[in-house]
């Protein structure tokens, strides 16, 4: 009998705790089901900022060119090098064709007897000028005509033995088929191999592109900012740069140039602009990277902020919803504004810091 209470005593104690356990959690589930969802005012960082998308290049690349015809014959640098000024990159080798060649001896030949003929004749002049028998004026125009050709001499001599050799001094100009370096830099390019033709650069044709070469040392942001947003640009702004291949890290920089005209970019006008790095944050940047920019428009610190979704807005005011008692559970603030991401909003006037702002209640669709 002792046995039997004992087990009727524990299964009634079971029993009537089970109960209120779950009365109890169904009290509290309903509650939370009953109170509004709400999110908290805290302080924070508001930044408006516009977005150009881009690439990193560097602030001068050179394209390396040749002043004579021909074919590549050596290649001294690759891309990646580092090279000085002055420093050999390729060899040209003269190709010129038969005809080239034949009219340029020919055309050597023809001054050279031109010329001997005129130092003959002068020769014969100067005999008759001494004697009177011809004037100053006769013997002046005949000493110019044999320094003109003095010079056509000199030129088809030039012109021989630089299609012959590849190489020809003009006074302190040496004029060669081996291109140097220009400036001091890195090669980022090469668009040539041993064995292809190059065509020089002249004052009527651009000439074939070798290679490129850049100093890495001031690199640049360049990319594009929607017409939206450049009429709220300045130059001097702050920049954050993100690199699509380097997604840990933030590279500073300066917006230093805005376009004046615009651009059509895939149906959508833009303007250029372009932003100087000023820290690479220790990374290290290549040409051709491509880039997102955000341009730092203007930014408020230690701010009260709420999100965007929560502002009410009629008239031209701000409203937001708080919590209120029984008799009233919302009530409704006016609020004054300051910045906004279009996500967050900073809160200037009408909050204050932890204060609770309930959610916008969720509209239900009937369907008839």
């Amino acid at each position: 009998m002792k046995k039997k209470k004992i087990w009727i005593i524990l299964v009634t104690v079971i029993v009537l705790g089970s109960g209120a356990f779950f009365y109890i959690k169904s009290n509290s589930a309903s509650e939370q089901d009953n109170s509004d969802p709400y999110v908290v005012a805290e302080r924070g960082v508001v930044i408006e900022k516009a977005l150009a998308v881009g690439t990193i290049e560097p602030e001068n690349e050179i394209e390396i060119k040749s002043k004579i015809s021909g074919v590549v014959n050596k290649i001294f640098a690759e891309p990646g090098d580092y090279v000085r000024e002055g420093q050999p990159l390729i060899e040209v080798r003269p190709d010129p064709t038969p005809l080239e060649l034949a009219e340029a001896k020919r055309n050597l030949e023809r001054t050279q007897i031109e010329q001997a003929n005129l130092e003959r004749e002068l020769e014969r002049m100067n005999v008759l000028r001494e004697r009177n028998l011809v004037s100053q004026q006769e013997f002046d125009q005949l000493e110019q005509r044999y320094d003109d050709v003095e010079i056509r001499v000199q030129i088809n001599k030039e012109r021989l033995d630089l299609l012959e050799s590849g190489r020809v001094a003009i006074g302190n100009t040496i004029i060669e088929s081996v291109i140097r370096s220009p400036v001091d830099g890195f090669i980022l390019e090469k668009m040539v191999d041993i064995g292809e033709p190059v065509v020089p650069l002249t004052s009527y044709q651009a000439g074939t592109p070798l290679m490129s070469i850049a100093g890495m040392e001031r690199l640049l942001f360049k990319g594009t900012v929607d017409e939206i947003d450049v009429g709220k640009l300045e130059e001097g702004m702050p920049a954050e740069i993100k690199i699509g291949a380097l997604p840990n890290i933030t590279v500073k920089g300066i917006l230093n140039r805005i376009s004046l005209k615009a651009k059509l970019q895939d149906n959508a006008t833009v303007f250029p602009v372009e932003i100087t790095i000023t820290d690479a944050n220790g990374a290290v940047l290549r040409a051709g990277y491509s880039a997102n920019a955000d341009i730092i428009i203007e930014r408020m610190d230690n701010a009260i902020t709420i999100p965007e979704r929560v502002i009410t807005m009629r008239d031209g005011r701000a409203f937001v919803e708080v919590a209120g008692d029984d008799s009233q559970k919302r009530i409704e603030k006016e609020v004054e504004l300051g910045l906004s991401d279009a996500i967050t909003v900073a809160v200037v006037d009408g909050l204050e810091e932890g204060e609770k702002v309930l959610e916008k209640p969720v509209r239900k669709l009937t369907v008839r």
